[in-house]
């Protein structure tokens, strides 16, 4: 049930950030111990047509889809169809070529496989091709260390998302498995990991603001996440792109939606009395990864990851600092996305927008003052 009292002041938070902030559409959502409590919405959606945001509104979110795809994992354990200790190759005997015989499902989730790099051919049309892009993959040699931390940007999804695959008894498309295995079930109606013909209409249009750059060509981050399939919306507005299970960055949810996947996690993995994941194993998800050394694709920068796949709160991390709490797992998406899940209080959070910008600090978030509001608003 909305808190019309907290929602009432959310609201407002909303629209200052877009009239002091610079934000042009935004929707923001909240679930508190398995309730929807904050649904607001706010600006434009298409600044050529005059479009207004409405809750139905989608929008780009980019890496937070990455939360679905380790959850979907976690669906698979949980039902007793793969172990994380496993090698992947386990799964798909493909994935052992070229010394990655012994890389398993967990060094996956924490980003240690030492393959955070993109196959060869890979291009706007091919991230398109699921058999492709897996192929390529299979086929890749490590480039850095199992050991050490290598950031897969893009491959993430493909990775486990080719692991959900071969384990489900159907083997269905990973998209397929999301909307049948997590979505139907707990009625989340606009979780998309390509998106079908109707809803294409309700999609907010992106305004790059400074959130993207060229990489040199020779650094791992240009390895990791291409400089021709960058998160920009010359690619990602694409129909071809928009239609395709990208299942890492390729994620177009609404507010509402997002926020009742979260939900499910901060409510330890139950919702409306129907079980997706064990307590146990989602406390167990929202620890951190063993070590935390800097990150050579992310620029040598430390990254706040959790062992379950997820991101947690860290002050210094603009791009996460919104999502408070100890225990928080979160992921953001390119351009200031933000979903996080607070076991601890049970609050579940997303915020989506269409304004695609790179705070400088946490404080420089858009979301940030409307996190705190939020949070105040709800006594927590």
């Amino acid at each position: 049930m909305i808190d019309t009292v907290a929602n009432r002041i959310v609201q407002r938070a909303v629209e200052k950030a877009i009239s002091e902030k610079g934000e042009i559409g935004i929707q923001v959502a909240a679930y508190l111990k398995g309730q929807l409590v904050v649904d607001c919405w706010a600006g434009i959606a298409d600044v050529e047509t005059g479009r207004p945001v409405d809750g139905d509104t989608l929008f780009n979110v980019f890496s937070v889809s990455k939360a679905v795809v380790s959850t979907a994992i976690h669906v698979q354990a949980e039902r007793g169809l793969l172990e994380y200790d496993r090698p992947i190759a386990y799964y798909w005997p493909e994935f052992a070529q070229n010394g990655k015989a012994e890389i398993t499902v967990r060094d996956a989730l924490c980003h240690h496989t030492g393959t955070p790099q993109m196959p060869p051919g890979t291009s706007p049309e091919t991230i398109c091709d699921w058999d492709f892009i897996t192929r390529g993959i299979a086929a890749l040699a490590p480039i850095l260390p199992r050991d050490k931390p290598a950031y897969q940007s893009m491959s993430f999804g493909w990775v486990l998302g080719e692991i959900v695959r071969r384990t489900d008894p159907g083997h269905r498309d990973f998209g397929r498995f999301v909307e049948e295995e997590i979505c139907k079930p707990f009625g989340i109606t606009d979780l998309w990991l390509g998106v079908p013909d109707a809803v294409v209409p309700r999609i907010a249009t992106l305004l790059d603001d400074g959130s993207s750059f060229i990489a040199p060509e020779d650094s791992w981050f240009a390895q990791s996440l291409p400089n021709n399939v960058r998160l920009i919306p010359e690619v990602f507005e694409r129909p071809d792109v928009r239609k395709a299970c990208i299942a890492a960055v390729g994620g177009i949810f609404n507010a509402r939606s997002e926020a009742r996947f979260w939900a499910i996690l901060a409510n330890r993995g139950e919702l409306d009395g129907k079980r997706l994941l064990s307590a146990e194993r989602v406390d167990a998800a929202c620890v951190p990864r063993p070590g935390n050394d800097p990150d050579p694709v992310c620029f040598n920068a430390p990254m706040p990851l959790s062992q379950g796949g997820y991101w947690m709160h860290a002050d210094d991390m603009s791009l996460v600092y919104p999502a408070k709490g100890r225990r928080t797992i979160c992921v953001p998406g390119a351009g200031g996305s933000l979903g996080w899940a607070d076991p601890d209080t049970g609050l579940a959070v997303a915020f989506c927008h269409n304004r695609m910008m790179h705070p400088k600090d946490g404080l420089d978030h858009p979301l940030s003052a409307i996190a705190d509001v939020l949070r105040e608003a709800l006594g927590l």
